[in-house]
């Protein structure tokens, strides 16, 4: 990967209710509350009409941040998406977290001794007798949380939401499946046919569990066509290790990265990334914003703040 610029990040918060301490994670709805644009006056200098939506009120406002912002700060709206419901989220319900997490030690039957077998914990294993969670993909469910993503998407779009100029998705084929229900033939700039830019660092947290293994760049290309994929990603999965799990700090590091590389090499203020638990929480860490869970197939739009650091 080319060198990218570093910047400092910092979220502007005011703009939406998932910025408010009081909104809680648990029971919010995106997809009832506009995104969670705050109806509010902005209180600039720019004249705002009457007859102006809060979109269209709410792009002026960016627009006013990053014209009065020093050349070395750059402001973008980022609509951070998680994947629909997948098959490794059904099996994680099934068997519980503790049993799809950690290992588990089970009674041996031959009855002439008191030792333990140490069972593999299913996170490690390709699947069960209901189906394969390797590269994890969408249930029937997923997928219907997908077209609510879109029917919101075709809802705000009529009341003049600020669209994404440049989308971003994970490899992972539950990302791709996501993005493509969601935005595929929507009617705005690059959606007809959609081509998102394929990031190898968008992806969930690294190794051991299998439903976090992408699948080679030959499979992604012959089910998505049309996605494009990012320099230097390579044909097989050369960041997921079978016997080591990423911390969270190895992963907030790898989604800074990915931020670096975004915010040096994309002018566009308007940005759909669409990702996963791990990769939206690191995100919102490394920026500063509250922590702010979404369910599967949620939505956070988050004003970043990235100030270029000068040594």
């Amino acid at each position: 990967m080319r060198q990218s610029t570093s910047f400092s990040f910092s979220t502007v918060q005011g703009y939406f209710l998932q910025d408010d301490p009081s909104t809680d994670p648990n029971t919010f709805d995106y997809a009832k509350s506009n995104f969670g644009l705050v109806d509010q006056l902005y209180g600039s200098e720019i004249k705002e009409s009457a007859d102006e939506s809060q979109w269209q009120k709410f792009d002026k406002e960016i627009q006013r941040l990053n014209s009065q912002a020093e050349p070395s700060t750059k402001y973008k709206v980022l609509f951070l998406g998680r994947h629909g419901e997948g098959v490794h989220n059904v099996a994680e319900r099934r068997y519980g977290t503790k049993a799809w997490d950690c290992l588990q030690s089970v009674p041996k039957q031959t009855g002439w001794n008191q030792l333990n077998l140490i069972q593999e914990y299913w996170s490690l294993l390709e699947g069960d007798e209901y189906g394969t969670w390797a590269d994890a993909r969408l249930t029937d469910v997923g997928i219907s949380q997908a077209k609510t993503a879109r029917a919101v998407w075709e809802e705000q779009i009529g009341q003049g939401i600020p669209t994404p100029e440049s989308y971003y998705v994970s490899p992972l084929i539950r990302c791709c499946a996501t993005a493509k229900v969601t935005f595929n033939e929507l009617g705005i700039p690059l959606t007809k046919p959609f081509q998102p830019v394929i990031k190898e660092l968008l992806r969930e947290t690294l190794g051991e569990h299998t439903c976090d293994r992408r699948s080679s760049a030959s499979i992604i290309a012959a089910e998505y066509p049309q996605y494009q994929f990012e320099a230097d990603f390579t044909e097989e999965d050369l960041l997921w290790d079978p016997k080591t799990r990423e911390s969270d700090e190895e992963r907030n590091e790898r989604l800074l990265r990915l931020l670096n590389d975004i915010f040096s090499s994309d002018d566009h203020v308007f940005l759909s990334l669409t990702a996963h638990s791990g990769a939206i929480t690191s995100i919102l860490e490394v920026v500063g914003h509250r922590k702010f869970p979404l369910q599967t197939g949620g939505v956070i739009p988050v004003i970043v703040k990235a100030e270029e650091n000068r040594f």
